[in-house]
């Protein structure tokens, strides 16, 4: 939204040799070395911005809620001459490393991606739990929030009445049906002091290194937000850039990472809301075909494929976790999940997904062991198939019974069952396992070795559901 710039700002930008962008809420003077912020005399529904007194109070939240992750980036907060203004003094980076100019041009890498989920939950591991004496994270206010997007949408994008009518009672539906997790959210301690904008504007990517910038400092209940939100804002804006692959593979790792499994029956209607901030963000800079674009995008979230239940069966070194991977990236929709045993195996021990359990002195290959990693598999299956996603279970399923549990699972959920089939020459999967590096998965040559002994080959029946992955090149990397 376009805003005269006041003589005194001009002033200042001069007196400064800088240039003069503009944002939706601010103005923002850039010089070689440095960014100026200074925030329009706005009053919004979501933002007061309306006195001198108010716009100075938000300049000092910027500056004390960035420095929680982004202390390089952001300095003081510098006055405007006698204006009474204020001005939020940051350290300039190269726009080039933005992640949506990253994306622009290139894809993420899936070390970008997996350092890119890091940093969103790193937010949130030390942030400040919403309290029980706060409304924050509450059903009633998590509706409230989602369908206030409309507010600004209806009055602005009037030949979309009734899309937007049909839309907001999607959402309604949604959130009311999800009234028990959101409640079991807030008490698990997954309401938290978060970031409140996490779109790929909002990253900057220096060397390796992604770090976040310019979090909401104006609206608590903007910011104090199920982590899952947080997510559910970068993954939308993937999606949204034709990145399906990038934001599958985004909310795999952060899963993986974090095991915060619960988050995913919530997570559809969260990115829903995403959507519509996004095209709400839209319509208020004047830019309806964007908007347009990202209503498609929340409905088309709100209407996903039929879920699918998928298993990998495979002798350790057959390439599952490489034939898995690969079926997360083809989903276009963006709605399948990976569980996989060896990471889900290790959170049961303690363990980080690449701590050796023998330094601590354990076994994880047990019968014992096992047991428990496929119950804890085939309950968190269900979890996300009630939930309306496809799953694929990363596992060897060298046992009937347990590839006949998990059809089980598939049929009382009331979903498709598949088998991926992983296989290749016992040379060849001995070789891989020697060239394994910096993996979850511990099966060595003696646990191969037990595999050949003793392993139920695929019923006649079992073939029926069998998707053959496709063959590795013995030079291909192996997880």
């Amino acid at each position: 939204m376009a805003t005269p710039v006041p003589a005194w700002l001009e002033s200042y930008r001069s007196s400064l040799q800088a240039e003069l962008v503009e944002t939706t809420i601010s103005w923002v003077l850039l010089t070689d070395d440095y960014a100026y912020k200074v925030k329009k005399p706005l009053s919004l529904p979501f933002l007061d911005y309306g006195s001198r007194q108010r716009r100075l109070f938000c300049c000092q939240e910027e500056i004390r809620l960035n420095s929680r992750f982004a202390p390089d980036l952001y300095l003081d907060v510098v006055r405007i001459g006698n204006t009474g203004e204020a001005a939020v003094r940051m350290r300039r980076f190269d726009e080039a490393g933005r992640l949506d100019r990253v994306c622009a041009r290139r894809s993420l890498t899936a070390g970008e991606l997996r350092e890119l989920a890091r940093v969103i939950g790193g937010i949130h591991a030390t942030a400040e739990v919403a309290g029980d004496d706060t409304a924050f994270g509450l059903p009633h206010l998590v509706l409230q929030q989602a369908l206030e997007n409309f507010d600004e949408l209806v009055p602005r994008l009037p030949d979309q009445l009734v899309r937007l009518e049909r839309l907001a009672a999607r959402i309604r539906r949604e959130f009311e049906q999800r009234t028990d997790q959101l409640l079991e959210r807030k008490r698990a301690g997954h309401i938290r002091e978060g970031h409140g904008d996490l779109h790929l504007s909002n990253f900057v990517l220096a060397g390796d290194r992604i770090t976040a910038f310019d979090c909401i400092e104006f609206n608590d209940e903007l910011r104090w937000i199920d982590v899952s939100s947080e997510l559910a804002f970068t993954y939308i804006d993937l999606l949204e850039r034709a990145a399906s692959g990038s934001a599958a593979w985004l909310l795999n790792d952060w899963l993986s990472e974090y095991g915060d499994y619960s988050a995913i029956p919530v997570f559809r209607g969260y990115a829903a809301h995403r959507a519509l901030v996004r095209a709400k963000a839209c319509v208020l800079a004047d830019d309806h075909s964007s908007a347009l674009s990202y209503l498609d995008l929340a409905e088309a979230v709100m209407s996903p494929p039929p879920a699918r239940l998928t298993i990998t069966v495979g002798l350790s070194g057959s390439g599952k976790t490489t034939a898995s991977a690969a079926t997360l990236a083809a989903d276009p929709t963006a709605t399948t999940l990976r569980l996989r045993s060896d990471v889900e195996r290790k959170r049961l021990s303690g363990l980080g997904e690449l701590d050796s359990s023998a330094a601590f002195g354990l076994d994880i290959y047990t019968p014992e062991a096992d047991d428990r990693t496929y119950a804890v598999l085939a309950d968190r299956a269900e979890l996300l198939l009630r939930a309306g996603w496809s799953v694929v279970v990363d596992a060897a399923f060298l046992e009937g019974r347990r590839r006949l549990a998990f059809r089980e699972v598939a049929r009382e959920c009331g979903v498709g069952f598949a088998i991926l089939h992983c296989r290749a020459p016992v040379a060849e999967l001995r070789e891989r396992i020697r060239r394994r590096r910096a993996d979850a998965s511990e099966a060595g040559q003696a646990v191969l070795t037990a595999q050949l002994a003793e392993h139920d080959e695929l019923t006649e029946e079992e073939q029926m559901c069998v998707i053959e992955a496709a063959p590795l090149l013995s030079s291909a990397p192996v997880t």
